[in-house]
């Protein structure tokens, strides 16, 4: 995705507040060999931006004074009851240096498995997004999870996955976290508590 970004030089509260009052973003842009750079963005623009889920999860093409350049968004402050974006921080990314970042997880097949289709079980996403490290050349806008195969009683967890190449997930000694998890009715645990109440006791 690319968007425009236009050149700031006064910071602090006063200066920010004018410049949201004039439909425009204050932010930053850091990282890589150049120094922090203060940027402004068309409010309008980055609103319908940020709707998008790529541009939370992929490397972004950003304008800036007729130059482009590769970028993540890294930080997003959002007014608490306003549809308004108060700042937004950027980070540069080079081709070579491996990159961290958060993508989602897209889950397919769930109404197709015996576990929906036949026993009626629940589906829990577990997990929503992966954290991964990759160069930015790898980096997917989502992950892929087939859950056509699904039974009931079972999981999905990150081993049972295939993840792009190139990309590693970043665990933080997790080591094989559960994605899924297949969970029964309530009505049906409860039927069969009660048939094993209902059930004589083993005589001595």
């Amino acid at each position: 995705m690319k968007f425009v970004a236009f050149e700031r030089s006064k910071q602090g509260t006063g200066a920010s507040r004018r410049l949201r009052n004039a439909g425009k973003v204050p932010g930053i842009v850091y990282g890589g060999e150049s120094e922090p750079q203060l940027i402004e963005l068309d409010h309008n623009a980055l609103w319908q931006a940020i709707k998008k889920e790529a541009f939370h999860s992929s490397v972004l093409e950003m304008d800036l004074a007729g130059k482009s350049s590769q970028v993540l968004l890294r930080d997003l402050q959002v007014h608490p009851y306003k549809q308004q974006v108060l700042h937004v921080d950027f980070q540069r990314v080079s081709a070579k240096t491996r990159i961290t970042m958060k993508v989602p997880l897209h889950f397919t097949g769930e109404e197709e498995s015996n576990a929906v289709k036949t026993d009626k079980c629940l589906v829990n996403h577990v997990l929503t997004e992966l954290e991964i490290s990759c160069l930015p050349a790898d980096l997917p806008e989502s992950i892929s999870v087939d859950l056509s195969k699904l039974e009931k009683g079972s999981t999905v967890t990150l081993n049972d996955i295939q993840l792009p190449k190139g990309v590693k997930a970043v665990l933080h000694g997790q080591g094989n976290p559960v994605l899924v998890s297949v969970v029964v009715p309530a009505s049906e645990e409860s039927a069969d508590a009660a048939a094993a109440a209902a059930a004589p006791a083993d005589k001595k």
